[in-house]
């Protein structure tokens, strides 16, 4: 087995109470990284801080709180003595048609989507600057490569993070400090829950992508582990798509 080098490391994953975020930490912890895990819902996070009490600390945030936010930064080193990486997961995709929804919802994604990673950055740029070390991982998504009907917002929040990767990666990156992303495809999770109930919707989605299965949330970890780790310090500016070459097909 590769080692990574990840033991003692310490990092920040938004959205982490379940589905892909908890997935991520799960990873990240059985590497021997503690994490302070931020979501809203707080028996999630403490069901999740029960897995391993000594490596879990869960901290209700809600991301459209940005000073909430940018104070994770100095908890994880107040807890943890330290910040290494950052894992900006947390993200809202209200769907419906362009016309019809209020522009408070456009302002509201953009704030969870791309506000409140940046303000994250941020915070947890200016421990690790100085240290010369650390990972900021942000997940996007596939829309924002592709767009998506009915998820208009959603789709120009997770394109604006994509940049703002590419961007801070290379203001950063004499810094010591990697910037990366990881947009993922179709997963089971709670997400996507409607199209798990519905045979037909499941069917149709499915037939999409050239894998014939959508991802399990076991298969995004590896990758964070590998963007968290010293093994990828060449790898700054990148985006990782995971989507079963959906996005690939002509």
């Amino acid at each position: 087995m590769m080692d990574l080098q990840l033991t003692g490391k310490v990092a920040i994953v938004t959205g982490a109470s379940r589905g892909l975020g908890r997935a991520m930490a799960v990873a990240l912890v059985e590497q021997g990284v503690r994490v302070l895990a931020a979501a809203r819902s707080e028996q999630e996070l403490r069901e999740l801080e029960a897995t391993a009490p000594d490596m879990i600390r869960g901290r209700t945030c809600d991301m459209r709180d940005l000073a909430a936010v940018g104070a994770l930064a100095d908890e994880a080193v107040a807890a943890f003595g330290r910040l290494d990486i950052v894992v900006n997961n947390a993200g809202i995709a209200p769907a419906g048609a362009f016309l019809d929804q209020a522009e408070s919802v456009w302002h509201e994604v953009f704030t969870v989507n791309v506000a409140a990673p940046a303000v994250l950055a941020r915070a947890a740029g200016r421990h690790m600057i100085p240290a010369r070390s650390g990972k900021i991982i942000n997940i996007a998504s596939t829309s924002g490569i592709l767009g998506k009907p009915t998820l208009v917002a959603y789709s120009a929040s997770k394109g604006a993070l994509l940049q703002f990767t590419k961007a801070l990666a290379g203001e950063w990156a004499s810094k010591g400090v990697q910037v990366n992303a990881i947009a993922p495809g179709a997963f089971e999770t709670s997400a996507q829950q409607a199209v798990l109930d519905s045979p037909e919707m499941l069917e149709r989605r499915i037939r999409k992508i050239p894998a014939k299965r959508m991802g399990v949330d076991e298969e995004i970890g590896p990758m964070v582990c590998y963007l968290a780790s010293p093994k990828s310090n060449f790898v700054t500016g990148a985006v990782f798509v995971i989507d079963g070459g959906e996005s690939s097909k002509l």
